[in-house]
């Protein structure tokens, strides 16, 4: 596979990064691995997004002890910003498989519906409330919730942790990043029992409003590519799509 490449767009994976927080990294020869306890493989996997001046195949291997030292899979984030640029050939070679092909969609902010659904609150602090439904929505394991309160409360730019309401029962949630003109909407998720009400649709339309108000002029979001619902839901509100990124993990 080989990933489409523009270099304008490196910014936005720098800000995926820094809006989706792991709790530790290591800088290693312009690589930065990451390490979250093994939640989420974005927050546990090597950004190969800069500079390499080791031997590749020597410094794989050491990526690959020190993941193992930390009881972790050796997983790679391969986008069209890889160094050296021929790494998704060599993992491939060495036995990794693509796992969770996914899209980097984008939209500018300059013109946005105004969303239909009044009941919703955005808190611009991580709030257990809050914490507590996205868990429940998502059946997230107590040590996954500590985990993922850590990690968002790592977060160094602006926030905004959304919660929509029907009959006073929270159903949906999600929250966005505010950084370099951008807003990053992430972990979109509605209740099973209220899903395709529209109601992942309003909570969208209000982050953006927010964010726009926060000092966004465009939206970014990561979608698996195939999530059909995700992705029929984000070209009605009007992203698209500008790369792709997949990973790379060991085969067992």
């Amino acid at each position: 596979m080989t990933p489409r490449s523009n270099p304008d767009y490196k910014t936005i994976e720098e800000l995926s990064l820094n809006h989706w927080q792991p709790l530790s990294t290591l800088l290693f020869d312009g690589w930065v691995l990451r390490f979250a306890e093994g939640f989420t493989k974005r927050a546990n996997s090597i950004q190969p997004l800069h500079y390499s001046t080791m031997d590749v195949h020597e410094k794989i291997e050491q990526c690959e002890r020190i993941y193992a030292s930390n009881q972790l899979s050796t997983i790679f984030k391969i986008t069209p910003f890889i160094q050296p640029d021929h790494l998704d050939q060599l993992l491939h070679e060495k036995g990794y498989d693509v796992v969770d092909l996914s899209q980097v969609q984008t939209r500018s902010l300059a013109t946005i519906k105004e969303p239909e659904h009044a009941d919703v609150k955005m808190d611009e602090q991580l709030t257990g409330e809050w914490l507590d439904h996205f868990c429940r929505l998502n059946q997230l394991s107590d040590l996954h919730r500590g985990t993922m309160g850590k990690m968002l409360n790592n977060i160094r730019t602006r926030t905004g942790f959304i919660s929509l309401f029907i009959d006073g029962q929270v159903v949906a949630c999600g929250f966005g990043v505010v950084e370099r003109g951008y807003i990053g909407l992430y972990d979109i998720i509605t209740d099973a029992n209220f899903r395709n009400r529209g109601l992942a649709e309003q909570m969208i339309l209000h982050l953006l409003h927010w964010g726009k108000e926060n000092g966004a002029t465009f939206s970014y979001l990561q979608v698996v590519a195939n999530n059909a619902p995700a992705l029929k839901l984000y070209a009605k509100l009007g992203f698209s799509e500008i790369y792709t990124y997949w990973y790379r993990v060991k085969k067992a």
